[in-house]
């Protein structure tokens, strides 16, 4: 199957055959299967130390019981556990598995419709961000689209900034950089936030099938007080409107009824004042292919939590 066959099949960044291209580079083994017209692409992850691994099948469509059936058949082969599977349908599809105790995803997300104009999205906002949109500009905050190795360096160093300051454990260095070059000829885009010459803040971004992704994002603490990122965000919103997409997804976000205090709450806040729309998504369930180690393995799963 071809990158255009498989990417037309799919409806999700993570399922696109570049996707699974820039894994493949991570060392990490990918099965791709066919079933519902769709593809399935899940990647292998072993487990040290054992002869055991895990299957792993993000943002996929809903399975029916006979693609489950074929992923169960894969599991055998690869001497898996279990396979996790997070779909990027709505909350509410029950495919008979066992709900996942520790998912990847969130099952919030915020998402936007880009449909309107943009002085009805204005329109729509928060008034405190749109309030703030207006004082980064007049404070001379400029964003710059790079798509560019420069571009990339930027955000990654204000990523990695941010990750250590909020005590956020993440993807390696590598990772980012081989999810950006094999992505970069087709889906990831850099925005870059500026005070004359320094950079504020910087979003990756992902273009895929009339939707803009909202994929991570670094800040400084630099001139906090002009406001950097909420001119960034909404720059972001009218380049997806440029490129054609009618919704944007921020990627994640606690429930509409959040408290306050969670370490979440900042960024739910921020994406909230756009003026999305809070999406319930499917439950993450795992496939248990190996019913005697499966509750071994969740044992071990919650010690080593505890421990870290």
């Amino acid at each position: 199957m071809t990158k255009e066959e498989q990417n037309k099949l799919v409806d999700h960044p993570m399922q696109t055959w570049e996707w699974g291209e820039a894994r493949k580079k991570m060392g990490i083994e990918v099965v791709k299967i066919y079933e519902d017209n769709t593809v399935y692409q899940m990647t292998i992850h072993p487990i040290p130390h054992t002869t055991f691994s895990i299957g792993y099948i993000p943002r996929s469509t809903a399975p029916s019981a006979k693609a489950i059936q074929k992923f169960s058949d894969e599991g055998k082969k690869h001497n898996l556990i279990f396979i996790k599977i997070e779909p990027y349908v709505p909350y509410g599809a029950d495919f008979k598995l066992v709900k996942s105790s520790h998912p990847l995803f969130p099952e919030w997300t915020q998402t936007l419709n880009l449909k309107p104009t943009e002085d009805e999205l204005l329109s729509k906002m928060k008034p405190k961000t749109r309030y703030n949109i207006r004082l980064a500009e007049k404070k001379g905050v400029t964003i710059k689209l790079m798509d560019t190795t420069e571009g990339f360096t930027i955000f990654s160093k204000l990523y990695f900034e941010t990750c250590k300051r909020q005590n956020y454990h993440g993807h390696t260095p590598s990772y980012h950089r081989t999810i950006w070059d094999t992505l970069k000829a087709s889906q990831a885009h850099v925005l870059v936030a500026f005070l004359d010459k320094t950079p504020l803040a910087a979003y990756e971004l992902l273009f895929f099938k009339k939707r803009m992704y909202y994929l991570y994002g670094g800040s400084s603490l630099e001139h906090k007080n002009v406001m950097a990122p909420n001119l960034l965000m909404w720059e972001a919103i009218k380049l997806g409107k440029q490129m054609g997409a009618e919704l944007f997804d921020m990627w994640g976000s606690l429930p509409p009824e959040y408290s306050p205090s969670h370490p979440w709450a900042g960024f739910t806040r921020f994406k909230e004042g756009y003026g999305t729309e809070f999406i319930h998504l499917s439950a993450s369930f795992d496939l248990v292919i190996n019913p005697v180690t499966y509750p071994l393995y969740g044992l071990v799963y919650k010690l080593r939590s505890k421990i870290m």
